[in-house]
């Protein structure tokens, strides 16, 4: 590991012990930032209801540190919107933000899209899919951007069990993401989570970088905010224990696809290999092949959005 990553986890890795909410709480009302906290959705009915009733209980009307909660749906066919309303949570559907560029499918698309959706300096993304939510997964991310006016952007780290057994979930950040990050940005290397969806920063910096539409949103991020602000501007703070529903091997694979896809643009920007992903069923005649694209499109830094821009100055 290198020493400039050796330092970083000594300075920049904290415990959500290590910033008690009062003195975050003092420190919002010391800065007047406003936070978002935003949960892209599709077809979480089950989970979102309980997380967004937490986070207004626990950080709304007991103390006062977050100031809107969006939902942000991205074509759900079950009960999310209502679910999330009833729980107190501002819907909003991500073909209704900004409909002069037709969406595509992807988390990435929906992030990039709730930054119009939303007003507050400092944004929280929190995945829809968690079970047991603490609302520690929140104060805990937003803390160090409220007292540090070094830090712009946080990672959530936690522990991640699979069927019972700790530390075993995360796989594709343990297969692809971790060995891509060591290899070609090893600043990064001290990431315990770095596809995790559980991250706060500030919208200063959300809003000057490309969004992946897909999967890779996370690790291009990262890599992205590495090169605007520099790896002491990026922290990561230890929430606990994450508990989501897994997905199977097969769209992990095609998770893994888009990961390596969106870093392979950001190694090189001239010749691309072939954005698609074959994998293989068994059928009633053996295995079958199953060819999926891997996402490659970016959305441009909001800031060049002219709706954006015409916001701001409104």
């Amino acid at each position: 590991m290198l020493n400039e990553v050796e330092r970083w986890l000594a300075t920049r890795s904290w415990s959500v012990t290590d910033r008690p909410l009062h003195r975050i709480m003092a420190a919002k009302r010391g800065t007047g930032r406003t936070v978002s906290v935003v949960l892209p959705a599709l077809n979480e009915e089950e989970t979102v209801g309980d997380i967004v009733a937490v986070i207004r209980h626990d950080l709304m009307q007991q103390v006062p540190l977050v100031d809107e909660i969006v939902v942000v749906d991205s074509g759900s066919t079950d009960r999310t919107s209502e679910v999330a309303a009833a729980a107190g949570a501002r819907v909003v559907h991500r073909d209704d933000i900004l409909p002069r560029i037709p969406a595509v499918p992807g988390k990435g698309e929906v992030l990039w899209r709730s930054l119009l959706a939303t007003s507050g300096d400092i944004v929280c993304f929190i995945d829809a899919d968690l079970k047991e939510f603490s609302s520690e997964f929140v104060s805990g991310i937003v803390g160090p951007l409220l007292t540090d006016p070094e830090v712009d952007l946080v990672k959530g780290m936690y522990d991640r069990p699979l069927g019972g057994a700790a530390g075993q979930g995360g796989r594709v950040t343990e297969l692809m993401a971790r060995p891509l990050l060591n290899m070609h940005w090893p600043q990064l290397a001290g990431f315990v989570q770095p596809l995790g969806g559980e991250y706060a920063a500030r919208r200063s910096l959300l809003e000057q970088l490309p969004f992946p539409v897909g999967y890779g949103v996370e690790l291009g991020m990262l890599v992205d905010a590495l090169h605007l602000v520099g790896l002491d501007a990026l922290a990561q703070v230890d929430v606990g224990v994450r508990k989501h529903r897994h997905q199977d091997g097969q769209a992990l694979g095609r998770m893994s696809a888009a990961i390596y896809r969106t870093a392979q643009l950001r190694l090189a920007r001239g010749h691309m290999i072939r954005p698609s992903l074959t994998q293989f069923e068994r059928g009633r005649d053996g295995f079958e092949p199953r060819t999926y694209s891997v996402d490659t499109e970016e959305r441009p830094p909001m800031v060049e959005i002219a709706e954006y821009a015409k916001r701001r100055v409104a």
